[in-house]
């Protein structure tokens, strides 16, 4: 049994905050399901608000909502009450009931949206009551086109807005267009930029005319007792200066991909195995419906946004990442976000985009700051990890699918990459990478932790760049372990021997250089005179992920990732709490991000540290079991779980759903259960260690190359084992740690395989 202490919780990101979408469109509205201007609020697409006000009443005043709520990410549902007008509110009541008029003599107003590649309205208002009403109905808009930072900060004056009402084959419509140019000196090659972008709201079906004014749109409605009066109206986006416009409509796309992904379930009720079914089941759409149906390369190859309501953009390394850890799902994630990415990788020197050629893509927004030049977040470059992480998801993807053909087109992308790397982030020749910007407004850090304060010192001082921070070097080290592996299967071993014997080489300058032995654990970073970043914060965790860390130091390494100052009994901090900067709220310097807590679980398991992979992912799910439907937001705060503090607080601006918060509770299953697949071999490792709270779990249709397979994992005594369930395919399912793991002999043995081909013998 577990504790159920806390089984009123339930915490809501964005609590004054209401989001529905669908790709690249998002309606985000106040908890009444309106909005008038305010920051964040509006119908945005491509990061561009074309309405700023939605409200509706009825005769001037507005209803009151009763019960509002998504059905699901991309539609939402209102109930509204009101006294309706001209009637008798009767005598106040005295009772005990307290009853509201409106209650007993209701005029509802009930609102439906859904979102695909328009946001359809339905409006239906009933009367409830024994007496005739007569009323007028009004829907006031507007649009702005601003862009979705301009609406935090402010709004910038630049293009012009055409507003007109207009007859279209007897369909009303209210149109908006916007138009905005700019030549600036920043933009390099690029030259003058435009954008085009307009909304049409059209009444569709109504049972009465509407009249149509500057400030919106009414209607004259009569109903007698239990009458309905309904009407529709499409609000539909144009999009012309980008390609693909709003994008594909995916709805199709998404419900095959659902369809063909790997299933969990689970017959426990008792444990903490629904919270653990209800995360995956909730991840696995929310990751589905974050797809950017505008950069499809057909059915079975896609990308995501970073999250809702702020991110709903092209992230590179947020696009790997999660790609990674949900590559349980299936392999479309892992190939659309390589495609992607090649496609997008830098051709020149661009200093205001902080491109170099070779180099790996950060973002590419869609707004209108970014379409027209103002800042350089059409397409930037301002991080080290997208380049670092390019090639893993290349061998991940070769170790899922074994599919040459399909992996060899990322091939020279990742090396691209790595010689990216090589050239321009080692500035010093010291053998590490590190980063700096070149741009006017480039981001200041572009490691992991990449906000403005996020690197400091352990006096609580910011750390100027060039920085070679920890976690960077050891997604490198990795990126050349496994792309070796990857570049042998494909016959080219020259370039395989020598990524590992760089990779090789790397190891030893790390464990010497950044290990602190006084602290039992690794420096944050290099500054850039090469003297250690002494602060104890999460980065070291990724190097446990990523295989970094000498065997000798893991234990030592993971102890003090889980000691009281870093963890905080949900998960572990971004920075100690014993640091004069921490700070429980701050973006990197005290909060909990589920997306590194996940990459530790694989570290845990890496190093054979069952027990300590039990107690993050355990932290984890019981933080999942507090938040709305099992989602894990972006980011929580770090206070400690006590009992001043029984739940933890929300960095106030966590999107939620974020792309590789979903993620996460995939890759923390996957290391629970040691799934490992080998595609190549035709064969998929398993290692289950399953906890006392997770007694049994089955998945079911996980794909690997050209097969499937269903498994219940279950445990057995103390033991976890498995039945094979059902298999299509030739697959052999076999009971052995990953070859990457660093505590098997089986491993060893492998490793020791591989070096004998790899190293120029």
């Amino acid at each position: 049994m577990t504790d159920r202490r806390d089984e009123l919780v339930r915490l809501r990101p964005w609590e004054d905050l209401v989001v529905v979408s669908h790709g690249r469109i998002v309606l985000a509205t106040d908890r009444d399901g309106f909005f008038d201007g305010g920051p964040n609020r509006g119908l945005f697409v491509h990061q561009t608000r074309l309405l700023s006000r939605h409200r509706v009443s009825i005769d001037g005043k507005a209803p009151k909502p009763v019960a509002l709520c998504n059905v699901t990410q991309g539609s939402w549902t209102g109930y509204y009450v009101l006294l309706p007008p001209g009637a008798d509110p009767g005598e106040k009541d005295e009772g005990s009931g307290h009853m509201d008029a409106a209650s007993e003599n209701t005029l509802e107003l009930l609102l439906t949206r859904v979102v695909s590649g328009v946001l359809r309205e339905d409006v239906a208002l009933t009367n409830f009551s024994q007496q005739a009403t007569a009323f007028e109905l009004s829907i006031e808009l507007d649009a702005d086109f601003a862009d979705q930072g301009e609406t935090i900060d402010g709004r910038r004056q630049h293009g012009e807005i055409d507003r007109r009402w207009r007859e279209v084959e007897g369909v009303w419509e209210l149109g908006f267009q916007y138009r905005s140019e700019n030549r600036s000196e920043n933009r390099s090659r690029e030259g003058l930029a435009w954008i085009n972008r307009g909304v049409r709201i059209r009444v569709a079906e109504s049972d009465s005319p509407p009249s149509c004014g500057e400030g919106g749109l009414s209607f004259r409605v009569e109903l007698p007792p239990l009458g309905t009066w309904r009407a529709r109206l499409e609000i539909v986006p144009e999009i012309v200066d980008v390609v693909g416009g709003v994008g594909h409509e995916v709805s199709e796309r998404q419900e095959r991909f659902l369809a063909a992904s790997a299933r969990f379930s689970t017959p426990e009720r008792e444990t903490l195995a629904p919270v653990v079914i209800g995360a995956l089941e909730q991840a696995r759409l929310d990751l589905a419906s974050l797809r950017l149906g505008d950069l499809d390369d057909g059915d079975d190859s896609w990308t995501l946004g970073a999250g809702l309501p702020l991110y709903v953009a092209l992230y590179g390394r947020d696009a790997l990442s999660a790609s990674w850890q949900a590559a349980v799902l299936g392999p479309e994630m892992m190939d659309g976000s390589l495609r992607t990415l090649a496609r997008l990788q830098g051709q020149e020197v661009n200093d205001w985009r902080d491109e170099q050629p070779g180099r790996m893509l950060h973002e590419a927004h869609t707004g209108p700051l970014a379409a027209l030049g103002f800042n350089p977040r059409g397409r930037y470059y301002g991080s080290i990890t997208t380049s670092g992480f390019y090639p893993v998801l290349v061998s991940e993807l070769w170790h899922w699918t074994g599919d040459r053909d399909r992996v060899r087109p990322f091939v020279r992308p990742a090396l691209d990459a790595l010689r990216w790397l090589e050239r321009f982030s080692d500035r010093d020749g010291d053998g590490f990478y590190d980063y700096q910007t070149r741009s006017s407004q480039g981001v200041l850090h572009q490691g992991w932790k990449d906000s403005p304060d996020a690197i400091v010192d352990e006096d609580g001082a910011q750390v100027s760049p060039p920085i070679a921070t920890c976690e960077e070097q050891a997604f490198i080290y990795v990126a050349k372990l496994h792309l070796s592996e990857t570049l042998w299967w494909l016959d080219e071993k020259e370039e395989a021997r020598r990524l590992f014997h760089e990779a090789g080489e790397l190891k030893k300058r790390f464990n010497e250089a950044f290990w602190m032995a006084e602290e039992g654990f690794f420096a944050m970073g290099l500054d850039a005179a090469g003297r250690p970043i002494r602060s104890i914060g999460s980065n070291p965790g990724h190097c446990l992920a990523a295989g970094i860390v000498d065997s000798s130091l893991a234990e030592r390494t993971a102890r003090r990732l889980l000691a009281d100052d870093l963890w905080s009994g949900w998960g572990v901090r971004t920075l100690s709490a014993r640091h004069p900067a921490f700070n429980p709220y701050s973006y990197h310097r005290g909060s909990v991000w589920p997306v590194e807590n996940a990459s530790f679980a694989l570290g845990f398991l890496r190093y054979g540290l069952k027990a300590e992979l039990e107690t993050i992912c355990r932290g984890m799910f019981e933080a999942a079991r507090l938040f709305d439907f099992h989602r894990l937001p972006e980011a929580f705060s770090g206070h400690a779980r006590d009992a001043e503090h029984p739940f933890p607080a929300l960095y106030p601006q966590a999107n939620s759903p974020q792309a590789w918060s979903a993620s996460a509770v995939f890759c923390m299953v996957q290391s629970l259960l040691g799934l490992y697949p080998y595609a190549p071999l035709k064969m998929l490792l398993v290692d289950p260690h399953l906890p006392p709270w997770l007694p049994e779990i089955t998945v079911t249709g996980l794909r690997v190359g050209q097969a499937r397979v269903s498994l219940r994992f279950f445990r057995k005594g103390e033991a976890s084992t498995y039945e094979i369930l059902d298999q299509q395919g030739t697959l052999h399912v076999l009971r052995q740690p990953s070859p990457w793991s660093l505590t098997a002999s089986f491993a060893e043995r492998m490793k020791d395989a591989l070096a004998s081909l790899l190293p120029g013998k």
